[in-house]
């Protein structure tokens, strides 16, 4: 079965040979080996390079496990360029070779060589090894399959598809499996088996219990606003547990460093200041999040942002909270309250302001819904994306109202309508 991933094929075909190492990134189990070993090898080869131009390692297989050495990778990656033709060095899982910052930079000095690697990690994208690139690194950030990825292999019935999505989520062999236990149990034991288990080796954690509890409630919790000293609140007045602020903080950074969830800042918008405090946290697929929950917790509304604002990242859109501030008048009293925006979207000169809405059946919650939006005063487009079949266009007070199916199928469509 071919899962076409063209939004991140095209982008690695934009950025070859640019002189810049190509580093694909993104939770395990998403499909960057397969994007790069699968789907790019055969565009190269589509494009007349020849397979002794192409230098494909995966790291991760047992048969390479001589070139785990940094040493032995890069002399046998440097026997393999014997002309001044272009060659390709693809290094799928480059994190599982020590020093291999070292071994990439000499690639580097290799003038007809383009170089690609994935990793799991991101701490191999931390500040550090990107000087260590000398600004020479480039990333491309690869996501479980967006909807419409999805629904070119499982088809059908809108409906029945976004049910489907909503519950066992876009990791790629998720999708190929057919009964709905055999998703579950793969996706609950990814979690346990790879995830955690990397964090809790990776940070030489003592135990799991914390980390697990604190994947449960940040599960349950999607498209709500916490910080970590409300989390440590929790722990204490709930679960009967003792966990510092900082430790959440540390475990927080953990999961994003895993690709785990991503955090969504608030921004004031006519302040036009981001407020460190409290932020949103948001699951980098919904089945993997559901499988914290047992598939017990299925609140459509939250799940509905939490697709929305993975779609859009994948995208490369920037994307934060946003708050507005406003007059309102009540028993007589003038008081100032916050409104909140669920997405503040930018890319470059664009900027979207999104509301998600999961319905709205009467005009009151048209009016609830596109409040913060219209208070916002300036004369970018506001949008609210709703999960209803109508005809998307513009309402009488100027936002725009999206259909979801017609956002998950074309995205740039529907925002630039």
């Amino acid at each position: 079965m071919i899962i076409e991933r063209n939004l991140y094929l095209n982008r690695l075909i934009e950025h070859k040979n640019n002189g810049m190492v190509k580093i694909v990134t993104g939770v395990r189990r998403c499909g960057k080996s397969y994007l790069l070993n699968t789907l790019f090898y055969n565009h190269l080869k589509d494009s007349g390079i020849d397979d002794d131009h192409i230098i494909k390692i995966a790291l991760d297989d047992y048969g390479n496990k001589e070139l785990l050495n940094p040493d032995n990778l890069y002399s046998y990656v440097k026997e393999k360029i014997s002309n001044n033709d272009n060659y390709y060095i693809l290094l799928d899982e480059i994190q599982m070779v020590p020093n291999f910052e070292g071994v990439v930079n000499g690639f580097m000095h290799i003038t007809n060589a383009d170089i690609y690697v994935t990793g799991s990690n991101s701490k191999f994208l931390s500040s550090d090894i990107i000087t260590e690139f000398r600004g020479r690194g480039d990333e491309i950030r690869v996501y479980p399959l967006c909807f419409s990825e999805f629904y070119s292999v499982y088809g059908g019935e809108f409906e029945k598809a976004w049910l489907m999505y909503c519950n066992y989520g876009g990791m790629p062999l998720a999708l190929t499996m057919n009964s709905v236990e055999d998703k579950a149990r793969y996706l609950t034991s990814l979690f346990e088996t790879t995830y955690l288990a990397d964090i809790i080796n990776r940070h030489n954690l003592r135990g799991n219990a914390e980390i697990n509890e604190l994947t449960n409630v940040i599960a349950s919790s999607v498209g709500s606003l916490t910080n970590p000293l409300k989390l440590s609140n929790t722990f204490g007045s709930e679960k009967r547990v003792k966990l510092s602020a900082n430790t959440i903080a540390s475990y927080l950074d953990y999961l994003q460093d895993a690709f785990l969830i991503d955090k969504a800042v608030r921004y004031d918008i006519k302040g036009k200041k981001y407020i460190n405090t409290p932020s949103k946290y948001y699951f980098v697929d919904m089945g993997l999040r559901n499988a914290r929950l047992s598939f017990r917790q299925q609140e459509y509304t939250h799940i509905m942002e939490n697709v929305i604002y993975n779609e859009l990242k994948l995208r490369g859109y920037s994307v934060d909270v946003g708050v507005v501030g406003v007059f309102a008048v009540e028993n007589g009293k003038q008081s100032r309250k916050q409104l909140e925006v669920d997405f503040v979207v930018n890319m470059g000169n664009k900027r979207y302001y999104i509301q998600s809405a999961y319905a709205m059946p009467t005009e009151e919650k048209i009016k609830q819904e596109q409040a913060s939006l219209l208070a916002i005063g300036d004369a970018f487009k506001k949008i609210i994306i709703v999960n209803q079949p109508i005809l998307t266009g513009y309402n009488e007070s100027g936002v725009l109202i999206v259909s979801l199916s017609d956002f998950l199928f074309s995205p740039e469509t529907a925002l630039s309508f």
